[in-house]
This record gives structure tokens, sequence and C-alpha cells, in this order.
């Protein structure tokens, strides 16, 4: 991990914003004003993941959060490759070590991401439509692209307990012939907020949703996560091509989640399907493969 004092790399297109004022951040977020233990900002890395997971196999402590301006090796699901252009995207990664919560409910942790996420983009930008794919893909905009990805992964036990470390790469405000197909940028439809104010406004409803759902023991029920998932999420409700790990695809209505996360899936002639893992598509009504 490289750390040091950025300087503005804002570009003839307007697409860098300043870098992000570490202190500032600190005042808003940490104990006792916004819950967070430690936060810091590093100018570039690998992966924000592997950097705190790291930091969490040495004992880093409960609700810590890595922001990167720049991140080269970084990876979201399924090992695909996430990179950021310094002061255009958010990269930032947590820690959490939910004490008390059963292991089977950890799942729920990237899902709660997603819903703070949306959240979070609703609250700064009203008019820019907002919904997620599942699990946890962030879509923005008329046409829903993509504009956020998230990963969790579990850390090995310390002398702080084990934990999740939960990485979020968000396009603010990425040019659009930088992002691959299907992705978005923030920016692109209308959304004008500063990335210092997503990462307190995200960093708040992150703190937040997390802090809930600890306090009912994981349970997404008793803590309204499933029920606030489902009017979040696009998928459901959708007719859906589920690409899975193994290469096998799935095609039928999205209809639900189940208490623990996963998507179910009536496909065409068979019996539901509880989905833990895989790449959704949407599919439009003539859509058959």
């Amino acid at each position: 991990m490289t750390t040091g004092t950025n300087s503005d790399r804002s570009g003839p297109d307007g697409s860098s914003g300043d870098p992000l004022d570490v202190y500032a951040l600190r005042t808003a977020v940490l104990r006792p004003a916004g819950g967070w233990t430690g936060l810091e900002v590093v100018g570039s890395t690998g992966s924000t993941n592997a950097d705190l997971l790291a930091e969490a196999g040495r004992g880093a402590p409960d609700r810590s959060a890595l922001i990167a301006e720049e991140q080269v090796k970084g990876r979201g699901r399924l090992d695909r490759i996430w990179t950021s252009r310094p002061g255009a995207t958010l990269t930032m990664s947590v820690l959490w070590r939910p004490e008390g919560v059963p292991a089977d409910r950890l799942g729920w942790l990237p899902i709660l991401a997603g819903v703070a996420l949306v959240d979070a983009i609703s609250e700064l930008a009203p008019g820019v439509p907002a919904a997620l794919k599942w699990p946890n893909d962030l879509l923005v905009g008329p046409s829903m692209g993509k504009a956020a990805g998230i990963l969790a992964e579990m850390t090995a036990v310390s002398g702080g307990g084990p934990g999740v470390v939960l990485g979020i790469g968000l396009n603010v405000s990425t040019p659009a012939h930088e992002l691959p197909w299907g992705a978005t940028a923030l920016a692109t439809h209308g959304f004008t907020a500063s990335r210092a104010e997503v990462v307190v406004t995200l960093l708040d409803h992150l703190y937040r949703r997390e802090a809930e759902w600890r306090e009912a023991g994981g349970d997404a029920d008793a803590c309204g996560l499933r029920r606030d998932y489902r009017s979040r999420c696009a998928s459901l409700g959708a007719r859906v091509r589920v690409e899975k790990p193994g290469g096998d695809q799935l095609v039928g209505m999205a209809e639900d989640v189940d208490p623990q996360g996963r998507l179910l899936v009536h496909p065409d002639g068979g019996e539901r399907v509880a989905v833990a893992a895989g790449d959704i598509v949407h599919l439009r009504a003539a859509d058959h493969s």
C-alpha cells in the first residue's frame, strides 16, 4: 500500500475531482459523530480489500474504513478486475466484526451494503433513479447502467476476532469511454455531489444499517433489511438469466429473496430454485436465452 498526500489530478475533461481531505472526513465520520473507529485515505494501492484484510489479520478494530484515490489491482465478484481512476471514483473498504451474529447470517452484509448505497445516492440526488441488481450491483439512470460493485470477504481469526471486509467501487465521474459496456457513472445522470459528500453519506448509511442488523442478531426480517432490500431490488419480478460460476445457466422469473438472501428463481417449466451465487442478466420479455 502506498500512502502519501495527493495532488489535484483534475483533467481537462473535468472528470477528476479534488483529492479527499482525510482530516475533514475523520471529523465527520469517526466516533462520537459518526460511529466509525478509524479511517485512512491512501494515494494508490493494489486493492483496498487486500490491504484491509491484512490489517484485520493484525487486529484492526471493528468499523475501520480504508479509501484509495487509485486502485490498480482491485477485484470484483468472480475475480473480475476493478480499477479506479484517480479523482473520478470512490474505492473504499470497511471492516466489520459483528460479535454475536451467527456465521450463517453474515451473507447479508454485502446485501445490506447495497441497500445503504442506494439510500445514500437517493439522499444526495433524489432525481437520479437508483436500484439494485441481485445481489448488490448499483444500477442508476433511465437505462439502469451499473455504477458500482460490492465484494465481501471473510477475515482470518485474529486478536480482534473474525469479521468481514467489504469493498465498494463506485463510478462517480468516470468518463464514458473508460467504462466497460453496460457501466455508467453517476455524473452522467446529473449527479453533482462531491466524492467527499458521497463518503460521508455512504458511511453514515452503512453504519446505521449494520448497527441495526447487528442489534437484531443478523436477523434480516427483524431489522427490516429483507423488506427494504425487496423494495430496492430491480431483479425481483423480472425475467432473468442466472450465469452460475460453473458455467451452467438458469432462465426464469426472479420472485423473491429467502431469509438467507438467496435469489428465488422460478425457471420455465420447473421448480423454484434458490440461487446463492451467480451473475444475473435482466431479460426483455421477448428474450428466452
